[in-house]
């Protein structure tokens, strides 16, 4: 039975980590996401779990890592500037294949930025936020349920892929109160992910002897399966090489993992757009003004529809490419000046959009967008 609950983005985050088994959090406090530590600290001892407030953000991500690597559901949250500062260690999560679920509540950037105002500053940020080559997983919500729907989302495909996945919030979802309809509990367990574990002799075990399209083995610490756990590339058994043939078998694999399940992973919302002459691509808490932008135009007699892109990273090129080919008049808009039009235009192949951005901490109304298009009739 599902649960009408009144409670913040930040909060029900915060709440989807407890109730599908995470056990640990690893962070420090910055603005707009502190909510999410301050819940946790409260929520995570109550069942079990262990909250820690580290001195930095990176000694946060760090202690979150090792946590994973010995068998916790892990979790930590931040925003821009965090997120920059735990780049090394991201790195890290990726090439050691470590599941961690990082939340990025996002403020305008770049450095200290606007930290009590809302952007979607990070989009770019999410798909490279370190060096090398990887392929990023982010996760956006729209909604308050959602909020919380995909942070469980998260926490599933960390642990079946092996690697961190994001989950962005931004400023006015994070500290949004409202009423939510969330998933009976006994759902929400039933439907939680348990990362592979080998069982075999410990003389047989090669946790990164994976198939192009698969992730790494990795039996939690204290187990009695010796391996090791490196940021240098690495054979079979974790130890360092050099080997070229290896080394490039690991970078593909990394990305295989990701591209070879690409429609297990993307997850989208259509609004309205089945009879719709013009197609608006927002996402995020700006989609919620798009949605009554959507209304308001069809009530002037303008068939508008919507598409959300919920998993931002990998995006959800093929139905994009679809929408392309389907609608002459499309329009983009974004808290920032066009991280994602510039993914749009590389999929779309195309560069005729309508498009309404803005990086001043504001929120974009339903009334401005609804004027955008019209000059697009």
């Amino acid at each position: 039975m599902a649960r009408e609950v009144v409670s913040s983005g930040n909060s029900l985050a915060a709440k989807a980590a407890v109730e599908c088994g995470c056990n640990f959090f690893g962070g420090y406090p910055i603005t707009p996401s502190s909510e999410i530590a301050h819940d946790l600290s409260v929520l995570l001892p109550k069942s079990g779990g262990t909250f820690i407030q580290m001195e930095d953000e990176i000694a946060g991500i760090s202690v979150a890592l090792g946590a994973a690597m010995s068998g916790a559901k892990a979790m930590t949250a931040s925003s821009g500037p965090g997120i920059s500062l735990k780049a090394e260690q991201i790195g890290l999560g990726f090439i050691a294949e470590i599941p961690l679920v990082i939340v990025n509540v996002m403020r305008g950037g770049p450095s200290t930025g606007l930290p009590t105002r809302v952007s979607q500053a990070d989009i770019g940020q999410a798909k490279y936020p370190t060096h090398g080559d990887f392929e990023s997983i982010s996760l956006c919500p729209g909604s308050l349920e959602e909020a919380y729907t995909e942070t469980v989302r998260a926490f599933n495909i960390a642990e079946k892929y092996m690697t961190p996945v994001f989950v962005l919030l931004d400023e006015t979802l994070g500290h949004m109160h409202g009423k939510a309809i969330l998933p009976d509990l006994e759902e929400v367990k039933a439907s939680v992910v348990k990362r592979k574990e080998f069982t075999g002799d410990p003389k047989e075990y090669r946790p990164y002897e994976a198939g192009p399209t698969e992730p790494a083995t990795l039996n939690p610490f204290f187990k009695g399966y010796r391996y090791h756990v490196t940021g240098l590339h690495h054979g079979p058994t974790g130890f360092p090489t050099e080997d070229e043939h290896q080394c490039q078998y690991n970078i593909d694999r990394l990305m295989g993992k990701i591209r070879a399940h690409h429609e297990d992973l993307v997850r989208y919302e259509e609004y309205m757009l089945e009879d719709a002459e013009v197609c608006i691509i927002a996402y995020g808490s700006i989609s919620r003004a798009a949605k009554e932008a959507v209304v308001k135009l069809r009530s002037e007699g303008i068939k508008a529809g919507l598409f959300r892109p919920i998993t931002l990273w990998p995006s959800p090129k093929k139905r994009m490419r679809e929408i392309a080919a389907k609608f002459e008049k499309i329009f983009v808009t974004e808290l920032n000046m066009g991280q994602y039009l510039e993914e749009i235009q590389r999929v779309m192949k195309r560069d005729d959009f309508g498009t309404l951005h803005k990086a001043n901490g504001r929120a974009i109304a339903p009334g401005e967008m609804v004027a955008k298009v019209k000059e697009m009739m």
